[in-house]
């Protein structure tokens, strides 16, 4: 018996399917093979659902989902950061990795607005195969579940936006004999939530839900179950949701802090983002703090990218009081296609990832493109930005070495009270507040005048980060005068 966690309500969905007189198998043996399965299941130390499924030729399943929740999954869930970091230091090693003390976590809960099943048909092209409630307006959902050129890898999955909620979606494609489907089946199975948070928890479940359904197609039960379990409460209008967003959202919480995105990927996505972008995450975060549209160009698959949309995201993190409310907030949309048109035409400032190529034509859409590792923009005055500085460097070099010193420390000293993630968020995270903190005290002060000592103060090159300043003093509405020295040498 695997014990219900507070965290992740332990899921028992089952359908059994008619006895079968000829084969039929002993309660004892089910029962030992339940307990083997279980607990085989907590040695992996998986983190959200298993499901085995056995189609008859009747065309029965057996489906037993089970969810766990150890107590030190891949990357360990935490709350949301509600006031200015504070650190642990129970020795010296420690000091060197200082962990964030979550002393007011605030805990979300499971809220499914809905559950589908996403199909490409030969003759109508993507469609809504199947959803729960019946009545919920998905329209877009099936280009949103199945990133344009999916045919031509084998699974992936896919974040993205629906309105006011967040969707999950895992692709599967099946090679088939079948003339009708000409070679090849493919779906994908998704779920829409008012927060992308928590989205993480059903990632195996839905994996194994879409290779269900390629494989014993219209066996809806599973499916179904989960949704009874999981479903939100929220206000209807007729027959449909209501089209207003939820009273409550995660930016609500507190806009400056990062939302978290608990993810399956072995090695985190920060260390990979890091060091998929080098130096230039330096030149990323700038554009981040600017609130900028920030657009990601990459070819399917297309799950890893949406990690990097949120590493984004993080990059601007601020957690001094007062600082960034009267900026647009930095939206992540994730995966779009070219139905997001329209919306991305209204958005000041947002990161989002897409595999059609053709937005890089529609330059009115975004700031900047990122298009694999390179790094653009047609925007004139942003042009400075891209050039990677001395002061870039060395806060890429202090990164990299409080990177390489945690790895030793969990290697060495089997340090488990410190992860990649913490340190990534907390390095830019005082960052900015090192930056805004003292932009604020010159801003108060009676010469609001910012000097060169300044800029050196708060980790930057006074010469070389000159139209940077001048854009977050203009972004963020601070009335404060800039003088370098010698800026005709630059």
């Amino acid at each position: 018996m695997v014990e219900q966690s507070d965290r992740a309500p332990l899921l028992d969905w089952e359908e059994t399917p008619r006895p079968d007189p000829t084969n039929a198998a002993s309660p004892q043996r089910d029962a030992a093979a339940e307990k083997s399965s279980q607990a085989a299941a907590r040695s992996h130390g998986r983190t959200a659902v298993d499901s085995a499924v056995t189609c008859t030729p009747k065309g029965g399943t057996v489906v037993r989902i089970v969810e766990q929740n150890p107590a030190r999954p891949l990357l360990e869930p935490r709350g949301h950061r509600r006031e200015h970091p504070c650190y642990h230091s129970r020795d010296r090693k420690d000091a060197l990795f200082p962990v964030l003390a979550l002393r007011d976590q605030w805990e979300e809960r499971d809220q499914i607005v809905a559950v589908f099943v996403v199909t490409f048909d030969t003759r109508s092209g993507n469609m809504v195969e199947w959803c729960l409630p019946h009545d919920v307006s998905l329209d877009g959902v099936e280009f949103k579940s199945m990133a344009s050129g999916s045919h031509r890898i084998t699974n992936d999955f896919i974040y993205f936006r629906k309105g006011c909620y967040f969707g999950l979606a895992c692709f599967a494609n099946m090679p088939v004999e079948s003339e009708l489907e000409r070679g090849a089946r493919m779906k994908s199975v998704g779920i829409l939530s008012p927060s992308y948070t928590l989205l993480y928890r059903y990632m195996h479940f839905l994996e194994n839900q879409v290779r269900h359904q390629l494989k014993c197609p219209g066996q809806y039960s599973p499916l179904e179950a989960f949704y009874e379990d999981k479903k939100a409460v929220l206000p209807q209008k007729g027959n449909g949701l209501v089209n207003a967003c939820p009273s409550w959202s995660v930016t609500n919480v507190n806009r400056c802090m990062h939302p978290e995105m608990k993810i399956t990927h072995p090695a985190g996505c920060m260390s990979q983002f890091i060091q998929f972008f080098g130096e230039h995450i330096m030149v990323l975060w700038k554009f981040a703090l600017l609130r900028k549209r920030l657009l990601i160009f990459s070819p399917p698959p297309i799950g890893v990218v949406c990690y990097r949309v949120y590493c984004l995201c993080c990059l601007a993190n601020v957690s001094i009081p007062g600082i960034g409310v009267s900026v647009p907030e930095l939206r992540p949309f994730f995966y779009v296609n070219i139905a997001d048109i329209p919306a991305l035409g209204t958005e000041l400032s947002y990161v989002a990832c897409t595999t059609e190529k053709i937005f890089e034509e529609k330059k009115e859409l975004y700031d900047v493109y990122i298009d694999n590792q390179n790094v653009k923009t047609h925007r004139s005055h942003l042009q400075p930005l891209l050039r990677v500085n001395a002061a870039d460097k060395e806060k890429y070099r202090k990164l990299t070495e409080q990177r390489q010193m945690l790895l030793y420390s969990q290697e060495v000293d089997a340090d488990c009270t410190s992860n990649e993630e913490d340190l990534f968020i907390l390095f830019f995270m005082e960052l900015n507040n090192r930056i805004f903190q003292t932009l604020s005290e010159v801003a108060g002060s009676v010469d609001p005048t910012l000097t060169s000592d300044h800029v050196r103060a708060m980790g930057l090159d006074p010469q070389a980060d000159h139209s940077f300043l001048m854009d977050l003093l203009e972004v963020y509405g601070m009335d404060i005068t800039l003088v370098i020295d010698n800026l005709c040498c630059t």
